[in-house]
């Protein structure tokens, strides 16, 4: 059933959370509150609002109203949220009685781990491990008992129903029981409305695991990996973590696939926690792991654990709920990997004496400035103005702190950054011991336990430095007074007073106005006045009389052609009297304030300047921009992530973050959005078109391998998430923008394709002729000036497939489709319908020579990106090489048996360095990138297992497109020649063989990179010729192997038509066969190189072995590369 209506049993951040998730899915949703909770934020965020009767947590766990609310409103589903009704049985079951879904797991999970007993029970029953404990609710008297029975280990009395450690209390000492048994009971009352308690063994160190279970109405259950919660304070988290970073392998597998196990037992449904401790005492060598309950519900720190699976697990509980599959979801569990590490600190309302005990703390917010930037999600329901009530839990905010990195510590260091960052005034929080926790050197080494933090508080409370805070206290006003004003003093607000005031004294003699307005400048014996720098209007006066000043400190604020200027005291004293009020114009030169000088006064620190002494102090203009452009990002867009991963894709920043070195991304003009402002309001369209689905800008690549000037690159990814990736008028405009410098400064260009080509939704002011865009030429224009990458994953049409073809490398997925026009292109032609993935798949886009390179997935792409784009970088300082001497037995003895070219590449290349380029068109030729002693080269080679290396038309298109792109940016190229010449026969002459063999020679012949020729076996005639320039003396050098042949043509052909006549004459068929057969044997041994070589012609015949070091040594012996200020050649040929 689909939702339409939500209605939220629920308040403040986790409201807040669902409606969020429910309108991104266009779901309406219907707040509640309590009587003292109506200026809650939540109530904000809803479509509509219902109030509560009652006051306080009661309110929210009255069913009937709740019920009633629902119906009224025209609800058809409620989410509890966590906490209050998220758990109760009978709540679940009156809404499926009234006809509403309740978003959750099935009644009889709820009952199953509504009563952690039974659910202990149930653990047992399969093979899981527990706590001792009593399965089932017990009084006083049977907790004594259990505790006697146990000790010396401690017992701990927990809650039967819901969860989050309310009702839950340590046992150390029998005569401690009766008291904290009434009050878990009276606790879990409050927040469940059930007061049932049961008791288990305690460990006193342990660190709490528990796992993320998804279940399907189908009985498919996924886990999303475990979370660490040992940060609490008496049993309530404070910090978590996802995945627990210091859990060993073979531990975190066994308590997942327990988890695992559990939820399929019993064909768990929605949403679900799994948890376990897992005891670290010390007497403990070997650690063991206990299950101790379920929380059927969503858990306050499913934030971490949807940072690093990147799954929306508040939607996902909804469309679950509306009985969509995990399949259909794109949730089958193997394609899910917790990326980085996550961590949430949980911002609460309360302060702490110096014994440690906690006391709430209440008040009005007068700032609340949460913070953002990489990384960084704040979930809270904070705003300023709001007065705090202790009827409710204490909990603020939560910060949830992503980093992508297997490095736990910079999760850390963010998390510190971010709550250094958030601004609250007005109430105490948490802030400062959470900071002290995440800085602990036990922290970072993964010592914590459930009572760390009660054990440790007396040091976390201790007296240190406080990490910096972003708090700003601004006074105001002061009387006014009425001396010293330029001009007339005007008691209207009224902008059009000047106008009367001037009627009014035109008969007046102006000479006359100063010396009635003069007034006394001096003030009390003993003070200096501090005099306005300029005549300007007073906005602030800082100071009041009697207040104490020190050096450098804001005294007042005045206006002057619409620039403020701050009056700063002089020196520190005693402010004694103020001459001006805010609106009066003050003549220049007139004392402001009049301060009495003074040696004693304060600390004697110099201020130097008000709200800017604090370099880290982020100002609300700062904070707006840093809002703003925290919309680009990803961990601001769930939504668009989620959907994106549910495919296998990653986020087109995740690429960019892979391929660029850290920190050296500069993004151009993220702000833009799609020009589609008739059809859209901008805070949608910053929302849902970020930087108009284009990201671009300046980047260091392999700056690890090369200097700055040569790493410096260009790149620019079409975004898929921003409808579909298609090219908008302000996406263009970009481009224009980019492509202009990238030709200006010599920047090569990434770019990464995947879109849907030319955008129709765009905002029209009339008719346009719609071919007038720049963006294709000034791409064009790049080609021969810079190296120009292309990457593609996923789909790619129309004018996204054009600029990706004008790249001189394109570097495709196997999950690539690209082609000039997509299927609503084909089906407006009248050309049939076919689905994107029929239209350009890999399967001929490879072979047919449109990708150049293949790989796996996009990661590998990026890879492969970088390791292109290295060629073009220069020289690597550091090489491996494979041991040469193996080269004398790649070539078999026996001249007509085959073998691999490729090893003879892979043996002569430096280790590592090969990058082959479209390896599966024109198969005859082998084209490569290659490095030699760390210096980039060029390969071609023939290859004998294609025609016995005979060159076709795709080989000869092949090879002299890539002589060109080589040439282009001055890359010596290798030939690697065993070539029986040009492929005949009518089937190759039908594809213009004679036009497309000829390239190679033109291409060749005027080459100004150096060649270096090396004829591995058969040179024949035009074929050879086509592989060295035209000529082996075109080459920097021309050597043979000792298994190399020469001929004009076909040997044998050669003596037929060369000997012709005297083979015929000889009339007996046998001799005739012998004669032939000794003359071809004749010419064969005249073909060896070794009897070739004596006619000239190559350079030497060699030692294979020595091949890489001709190669090296000829590397050394040439001039340098004259530096050029524009292309070489107009253009590198596209195909």
């Amino acid at each position: 059933m689909e939702i339409s209506t939500l209605l939220i049993a629920n308040r403040s951040e986790i409201a807040i959370r669902i409606a969020r998730a429910a309108s991104d899915l266009g779901i309406r949703t219907v707040a509640i509150y309590s009587e003292d909770d109506q200026d809650n934020l939540h109530l904000r965020v809803a479509d509509e609002t219902a109030a509560l009767a009652g006051a306080g947590p009661n309110a929210y766990l009255d069913v009937n109203n709740i019920i009633s609310i629902a119906k009224a409103r025209g609800c058809d589903a409620i989410h509890p949220g966590y906490g209050f009704l998220s758990e109760r049985v009978d709540f679940a079951e009156r809404c499926r009685e009234e006809g509403l879904i309740f978003i959750g797991p099935r009644e009889e999970h709820l009952s199953l781990f509504g009563d952690k007993t039974a659910a202990r029970n149930t653990a047992e029953n399969i093979g899981i491990p527990v706590l001792r404990g009593i399965n089932h609710a017990v009084s006083a008297e049977e907790a004594k008992e259990f505790f006697e029975k146990i000790s010396p280990n401690h017992v701990i009395i927990k809650a039967l129903a819901g969860g989050g450690g309310r009702g839950t209390r340590v046992v150390t000492a029998i005569d401690e029981i009766e008291a904290l048994y009434d009050r878990c009971k009276s606790e879990a009352t409050a927040a469940f409305g059930r007061e049932e308690v049961y008791v288990e063994e305690f460990i006193p160190r342990a660190q709490h695991i528990e796992v993320q279970i998804l279940g399907d109405n189908d009985g498919k259950v996924i886990q999303l990996g475990e979370r660490e919660c040992s940060y609490q304070r008496r049993y309530q988290k404070m910090i978590e973590i996802a995945p627990a970073p210091f859990l060993n392998n073979k531990l975190r597998n066994k308590i997942t696939q327990a988890a695992l196990n559990f939820a399929e037992h019993v064909r768990y449904n929605n949403l679900g926690t799994f948890e376990f401790l897992v005891d670290v005492s010390d007497d403990h060598h070997e650690e063991r792991f206990a299950f101790i309950e379920t929380n059927a519900r969503l858990q306050v720190e499913h934030t971490v654990t949807e940072a690093v699976t990147g799954v929306d697990l508040v939607q996902t509980q909804i469309q679950l709920s509306e009985g969509a599959s995990l399949a259909s979801l794109g949730l089958d569990g193997s394609s899910i990997h917790p990326r980085g590490y996550a961590i949430q600190t949980r911002v609460n309302m309360e302060k702490f004496a110096s014994d440690g005990s906690l006391l709430p703390a209440s008040g009005s917010l007068s700032a609340y400035e949460a913070p953002s930037g990489p990384g960084v999600r704040t979930d809270g329901f904070g705003y300023a103005g709001y007065q705090n009530t202790n009827a409710f839990d204490s909990l603020l905010a939560k910060v949830i702190c992503h980093t992508t990195t297997e490095n736990f510590c910079d999760a850390i260091t963010r998390s510190k950054r971010a709550l250094s960052e958030f601004r609250i005034q007005g109430i105490d929080t948490n802030i400062v011991i959470l900071h002290k926790i995440l800085d602990h050197e036990d922290f970072r080494a993964g010592n914590g336990h459930t009572r760390w933090i009660d054990e440790h508080m007396t040091e976390l409370l201790s007296t240190t430095t406080p990490p910096p805070q972003r708090h700003i206290v601004v006074d105001q006003p002061s009387p006014r007074v009425q001396d010293g004003h330029a001009g007339a003093k005007i008691e209207s607000n009224d902008p059009l007073a000047l106008f009367a005031y001037d009627a009014k004294t035109k008969t007046i003699q102006s000479a006359s106005n100063e010396e009635n307005s003069e007034g006394s400048n001096n003030g009390p014996d003993g003070t200096i006045g501090l005099v306005a720098p300029i005549q300007g209007t007073i906005i602030s006066i800082d100071v009041t009389v009697g207040e104490i000043v020190a050096l450098g400190q804001p005294l007042a604020v005045l206006e002057a052609m619409k620039m403020e200027h701050v009056i700063t005291a002089e020196h520190s004293g005693v402010v004694r009297k103020i001459t001006m009020a805010h609106g009066d114009v003050v003549r220049e030169g007139y004392p402001i304030v009049f301060i009495e000088e003074s040696d004693d006064v304060g600390d004697g620190e110099e201020i130097t300047g008000g709200e800017g002494t604090d370099p880290d102090y982020i100002r609300p203009d700062l904070q707006e921009t840093l809002n703003r452009h925290a919309l680009t990002l990803d961990e601001n867009r769930p939504e668009a992530v989620a959907k994106r991963k549910a495919r296998g894709f990653r986020m087109p920043r995740q690429n960019i973050e892979q391929l660029v070195d850290p920190e050296s991304f500069q993004e151009y003009w993220p702000l833009i959005v799609a020009k589609q402002h008739t059809r859209h309001d901008i805070n949608n369209l910053r929302k849902n078109t970020p930087a108009d689905g284009l990201i671009a800008g300046t980047a260091s690549v392999n700056g690890d391998l090369f200097e700055d000037e040569v790493s410096r690159t260009m790149v620019v990814s079409y975004d898929y998430t921003v409808l579909a990736g298609t090219q908008g008028r302000r996406g263009h405009y970009k481009q224009d923008r980019i492509y202009e410098m990238a030709q200006r400064f010599k920047l090569p260009v990434i770019l990464f394709s995947e879109g849907g080509g030319g955008r129709p939704g765009d905002d029209d002011t009339g008719p346009r002729v719609a071919a007038d865009t720049h963006t294709f030429t000034q791409f064009s224009k790049l080609s021969g000036l810079v190296p120009l990458v292309g990457v593609n994953h996923g789909r790619c049409f129309a004018g996204n497939t054009a600029l990706l073809a004008c790249c001189d490398v394109i570097i495709a997925s196997k999950g690539s489709t690209i082609a000039m026009g997509g299927p609503a292109m084909i089906e407006g032609g009248g050309l049939g319908i076919y689905t994107p993935e029929e239209v350009g798949p890999m399967s001929f886009q490879v072979p047919n020579g449109v990708v150049d390179i293949l790989v796996e997935d996009e990661e590998e792409s990026v890879e492969v990106a970088k390791k292109y784009l290295s060629y073009f970088q220069g020289d690597l300082t550091e090489w491996e090489v494979s041991d040469q001497r193996t080269l004398r037995h790649v070539v078999p003895e026996n001249r007509v048996r085959l073998y691999d070219m490729r090893e003879v590449i892979w043996t002569l290349a430096d280790k590592d360095s090969v990058l082959e380029i479209r390896e599966k068109f024109g198969v005859g030729i082998i084209t490569a990138f290659i490095r030699i002693e760390g210096k980039p080269m060029g390969v071609i080679a023939n290859n004998p297992h294609h025609l016995a290396g005979a060159i076709d038309s795709d080989g000869a298109d092949k090879g002299a497109r890539f002589l060109q792109l080589c040439d282009a940016f001055d890359i010596p190229v290798l030939s690697l020649m065993d070539c029986p010449g040009i492929m005949v026969g009518p089937d190759v002459e039908k594809t213009a063989l004679v036009r497309h063999c000829v390239r190679m020679f033109n291409t060749g012949a005027n080459l100004t990179t150096p060649l270096f020729g090396v004829i591995v076996r058969k040179a024949y005639g035009l074929g050879v010729q086509a592989m060295c320039g035209a000529s082996t003396l075109v080459g920097f050098f021309t050597v043979a192997w000792p298994t190399a042949e020469f001929a004009g043509m076909n040997i044998e052909g050669a003596v037929k038509l060369g000997h012709r006549n005297v083979i015929a004459a000889i009339q007996d068929t046998d001799e005739r066969k012998k004669e032939f057969d000794r003359r071809v044997a004749a010419a064969y041994e005249d073909a060896r190189a070794i009897n070739a070589a004596t006619g000239g012609g190559i350079d030497d015949v060699i030692d294979p072995a020595e091949t890489r070091t001709w190669i090296a040594n000829s590397l050394r012996r040439l001039p340098p590369i004259p530096v050029r200020e524009g292309k070489k050649y107009s253009y590198i040929d596209t195909w």
